[in-house]
């Protein structure tokens, strides 16, 4: 009987050390005790490199639950992961993949409860300032973790805490963040001088103004929150109290005057935009400046650029975030797509009437990002007696339709573009339809970019034989 003794808590390292040799000189798990406690007798850290044995390949899945699997508490975790790795170089490389195999079974249960474990920490760990013997300041947190987890959430509380000089405290080990340096310690025991402070305080109250009556549900709360962590956790004083009165905050909730939401009803300006009559482009396009976007977003509208009486109009979809800060069309990427493309096609850009069927930049604000939004069929619609009275003023001969939106606005009708790309008649117009080059921006791989560039540009030259 071989005997493996590993340092106590998660001794990675040492059992990876001890599994190379126990294979290398084909050791049968059942011939093997693992225990927990002393420096390694068989892979401890001084054995020469020469006697830690060849390095395994196994499946990266099971490199990954051994590495999880080390930092659970059960001390018979070291002789089930030996099995694993025992059956997994003896044939069974797919051995994981056997969810109901009792050895994997139970492995999948440890590996569960230590990232639970993980998760715990992550989210039920506070911590309260100290001042520091230098005169500063140190955040220190108490937490007891069910397993030997305290170096594996290491990483997460560096990097969301880096600029903080901070220490962990745990029944397993402990952890020290100097701002440069992570320093791992013995296991501590809960300090008394962890009492409530300013830190305590705004959490307590941020916890207050976001706990919402109308949802809450004690029973769920403990499955997610469990009570043994209440204690080291400032806002759960306020829970007991919350609970209490959350029926009554509810009632009155019921018992407030609802508010009707705001709703855009874009059907009075359009009608009242029909009633217009411009006498010109340029009438045109003053009474659509001066008119509210149909759409959400906009600073402005962005007209028409080109010569009336191009012999084609391009129609795009709506203006781009960079259309819509120089009021101009086709200025973005896709519209210097657009002019690389004419050029290639062997059509001066100055000579063509562009413009789009939604006059508005249509979008949703996420951040400093104002993020695209296409226009709806109804939006669409709205739009359409500007872009059907501009290309009257424009009398084009041939007017390109350059995707779906597009295509919707001048036919009236949804459109596949893909499949009824080329030649059609827009109510009263000769027209051509085929992809926005943003669609080309969107495709994947150079080969099939490559490809449907070299359509595009086809399409525009057989528009121009048709112009």
């Amino acid at each position: 009987m071989h005997t493996i003794t590993l340092r106590e808590g998660a001794d990675l390292d040492g059992f990876r050390r001890a599994v190379r040799r126990l294979a290398a000189s084909r050791t049968e798990p059942d011939t093997v005790l693992w225990s927990v406690g002393a420096p390694s007798l068989f892979g401890d850290d001084a054995a020469p490199a020469s006697e830690n044995g060849l390095p395994l390949f196994l499946p990266h899945a099971v490199g990954q639950l051994i590495e999880t699997v080390v930092c659970h508490g059960d001390p018979e975790r070291y002789a089930l992961l030996h099995r694993l790795v025992w059956r997994v170089l003896n044939g069974e490389r797919a051995l994981l993949d056997q969810h109901a195999d009792p050895l994997v079974h139970r492995l999948e249960r440890l590996d569960k409860a230590v990232r639970r474990d993980i998760h715990k920490m992550h989210a039920f760990l506070r911590f309260r300032a100290l001042p520091d013997p230098d005169g500063g300041e140190r955040y220190v947190a108490w937490f007891e973790p069910d397993h030997h987890i305290v170096e594996a959430v290491a990483p997460f509380f560096v990097e969301r805490f880096e600029s903080m000089v901070w220490t962990i405290l745990t029944p397993k080990g402990s952890l020290h963040w100097d701002r440069q340096h992570l320093m791992t310690g013995p296991p501590a025991e809960r300090p008394d001088s962890l009492a409530d402070d300013r830190f305590a305080e705004g959490w307590l109250r941020y916890y207050e103004s976001t706990f919402n009556p109308a949802r809450v549900n004690p029973t769920a709360m403990r499955a997610e929150m469990p009570r043994k962590y209440w204690v080291n956790m400032p806002e759960t004083a306020a829970i007991p109290a919350m609970v209490r009165s959350a029926p009554a905050r509810v009632q009155a909730m019921l018992e407030a005057e609802a508010a009707i939401p705001r709703r855009r009803t874009p059907e009075k300006a359009v009608a009242a935009m029909a009633r217009q009559a411009p006498e010109s482009l340029a009438d045109l396009n003053r009474l659509i400046q001066r008119s509210e976007p149909l759409v959400p977003g906009a600073t402005q509208a962005v007209l028409g650029e080109g010569p009336e009486g191009a012999a084609i109009a391009i129609v795009g979809e709506q203006p781009g975030d960079q259309e819509d800060r120089e009021a101009r069309p086709f200025v973005g990427p896709a519209g210097q797509l657009l002019t690389a493309a004419l050029e290639e096609a062997g059509i001066d850009r100055g000579s063509l009437y562009l413009t789009n069927a939604v006059k508005h930049f249509k979008f949703v604000q996420r951040g400093k990002r104002r993020i695209h939004q296409s226009p709806t069929a109804g939006e669409v619609k709205h739009y359409r007696w500007w872009l059907m009275t501009e290309l009257g003023f424009v009398r084009p001969r041939l007017v390109v339709a350059l995707g779906a939106t597009a295509a919707l606005a001048l036919s009236g009708r949804p459109v596949a573009v893909l499949r009824e790309r080329g030649p059609m008649a827009f109510d009263g117009w000769d027209g051509f339809v085929t992809v926005h080059p943003s669609y080309l921006l969107r495709l994947p791989g150079d080969e099939e970019r490559r490809r449907a560039q070299a359509e595009f540009v086809a399409d525009l030259r057989r528009a121009a034989a048709l112009a």
